[in-house]
């Protein structure tokens, strides 16, 4: 398959350009090759291509920048998105959109599976949502895949942020009265690749199995680095954020047990192979 990748050299979009390389041909792309919100270039740029499938990975993700300047995360989130589905419309390619748990209010008090209403809190999840809808009401054929508290070795991410400061040695303060699913880009990108060949369009939840907190994420994080930095656990209230998060995001995979399909990893092997490849880096 000709796949035309979108923020390509991001965290997830390096390690699904990777998975992908030699099973299909892929055209990878990012800035400044490709400017999302320049509804021509886009254009021009898919119609010269002509890829059969467009996975869009580009988007601002800066949560709390999200909050400070919500014209440009609509700008690169919502219209950047109706600008590659129109393209895509126009050359018949289908799509693949990456998502996020952001779309949720986190007050369900369970997992959301697919079928769940969404009510995103944030300008994130909004500008998220509002890609998801222009998909569905533009193409047949697409996937939209939400996922969560990505990591990866190939950006900028918590768990690196908690090495960096647990190797200095102090306490770390971190959040513990929210909830989500820690997900390896790297068992992302395989789940994606596996969905591709699927005629079964529609929304899905990825991420690796289990859950837990971001307290317990970082206390993971050090005891598998073999660290000894003590985590004080500390609620939202306490965290200096211009964002609303969702408190219990998780994620179930409903759209992938009901195929049979639902095999992840859970996210404490993810980590342990993000740590492998962190440090042979």
């Amino acid at each position: 398959m000709r796949i035309l990748v979108t923020g390509a050299r991001g965290m997830l979009g390096t390690d699904l350009c990777a998975r992908l390389n030699g099973a299909h041909e892929v055209i990878p792309l990012d800035l400044p090759e490709l400017e999302i919100t320049d509804t021509a270039a886009v254009l021009a740029r898919l119609e010269a291509e002509r890829p059969e499938m467009v996975i869009h990975c580009a988007a601002y993700t800066q949560v709390d920048g999200c909050e400070r300047d919500p014209a440009r995360a609509f700008r690169v989130n919502s219209f950047g998105t109706w600008n590659v589905a129109s393209a895509c419309q126009k050359i018949g390619a289908a799509i693949t959109y990456i998502s996020t748990d952001f779309v949720f209010d986190g007050e369900k008090g369970e997992p959301y599976d697919e079928f769940d209403k969404t009510n995103p809190i944030g300008i994130y999840g909004r500008s998220k949502l509002a890609g998801e809808k222009v998909i569905r009401g533009m193409l047949s054929r697409g996937f939209i895949i939400r996922t969560a508290w990505l990591f990866g070795v190939h950006g900028n991410n918590f768990v690196r942020n908690i090495l960096s400061k647990a190797e200095e040695g102090g306490p770390l303060r971190v959040v513990a009265d929210q909830v989500g699913c820690p997900t390896h880009t790297v068992d992302l990108a395989e789940a994606i690749a596996g969905l591709l060949e699927s005629p079964l369009y529609g929304i899905y939840h990825i991420t690796n199995s289990g859950s837990c907190s971001w307290a317990q994420f970082a206390e993971e994080i050090i005891r598998q680095a073999g660290l000894s930095a003590q985590v004080i656990p500390i609620s939202s209230a306490e965290w200096d954020s211009p964002t609303r998060r969702p408190k219990d995001s998780r994620l179930r995979h409903l759209a992938l047990e009901m195929q049979g399909r639902d095999n992840i990893k859970p996210w404490q092997e993810g980590l342990a192979e993000f740590l492998s490849i962190y440090r042979r880096e």
